[in-house]
């Protein structure tokens, strides 16, 4: 299996990384920087953007466009070092009180420590839906893919062309889909050192300010794009499945549906679980 994995890998991040590349927009045209005072930089012609962080702001942007279903990736490289307390985040969402999110945030540890990706689904206001992962990689080295995959019938998350998250459409036993609100392309990297890093015990080692997260390659898929539509009725298959399983069980490491504190319907964790 460890082989199988280790082949299919190398084969998706060839593939993540030529189509990123090939359908990559334009930080200028498509993004608005949105807050942080000149902390965050479009660089190389638009071809980049960097956001950074120090004690008196964080910094984000949004796309220009809202969007209803599509595939979006970016490639990020992360905050490397003592990124203690702080949070990296892309991200969709709408707006309000009732909005709906598909959420990737990169919470920040220790030098030497793993970063942990926190997912979640909001859908009419409603979350409490998240899954935690370890990466394994250093997500600092050098870039890498981080994918949303959103349709009518289930969001798929990807890293690397990898899924590690699938989100199914349960309206049928009442569990709220996000289906209805365009949503805007954000990210972000900000404080959040009372919760962030060993839920709020390591705080924000400020002398190591600023921290910088880099992005690059953002693309949207859309029902308005050119080329292949398969992103809309799009699943897993057998190999896909099998890589699933495998981020799951060695990298998963928290799993709403497997919280003994808190109470899902058995029907509604009986589909989240390991495909």
């Amino acid at each position: 299996m460890a082989n199988r994995v280790s082949k299919t890998l190398l084969f998706s991040l060839f593939v993540s990384s030529f189509l990123a590349a090939a359908s990559a927009g334009n930080f200028y045209r498509d993004v608005d920087i949105t807050w942080g005072d000149g902390r965050g930089k479009i660089l190389r012609r638009g071809n980049s953007l960097s956001l950074s962080l120090d004690k008196a702001s964080g910094s984000g942007f949004q796309s220009k466009r809202a969007y209803l279903f599509g595939r979006f990736d970016v490639q990020m490289k992360l905050v490397p070092g003592n990124s203690a307390g702080t949070v990296t985040t892309f991200y969709l969402t709408s707006q309000g009180n009732m909005h709906d999110e598909i959420d990737l945030e990169f919470l920040g540890n220790q030098s030497g420590s793993p970063y942990t990706l926190h997912t979640n689904v909001y859908s009419q206001g409603k979350g409490n839906r998240e899954q935690e992962f370890h990466l394994w990689f250093d997500p600092t080295m050098k870039f890498h893919t981080y994918s949303v995959i959103w349709n009518p019938q289930r969001i798929i998350i990807l890293v690397d062309n990898i899924p590690i998250r699938v989100f199914g459409n349960s309206e049928s036993i009442g569990v709220p889909y996000p289906k209805n609100q365009p949503m805007k392309i954000q990210a972000s990297l900000w404080d959040a050192e009372d919760w962030a890093t060993q839920g709020g015990k390591v705080k924000t080692d400020w002398s190591k300010a600023p921290f910088t997260a880099h992005y690059r390659n953002l693309s949207a898929l859309t029902t308005d794009s050119d080329g292949s539509k398969g992103w809309l009725t799009q699943d897993l298959d057998v190999q896909g499945r099998k890589l699933l399983r495998w981020v799951q069980m060695h990298y998963m490491i928290y799993n709403y549906c497997a919280d003994r504190n808190r109470r899902f319907s058995h029907r509604e964790c009986s589909r989240s679980r390991l495909l």
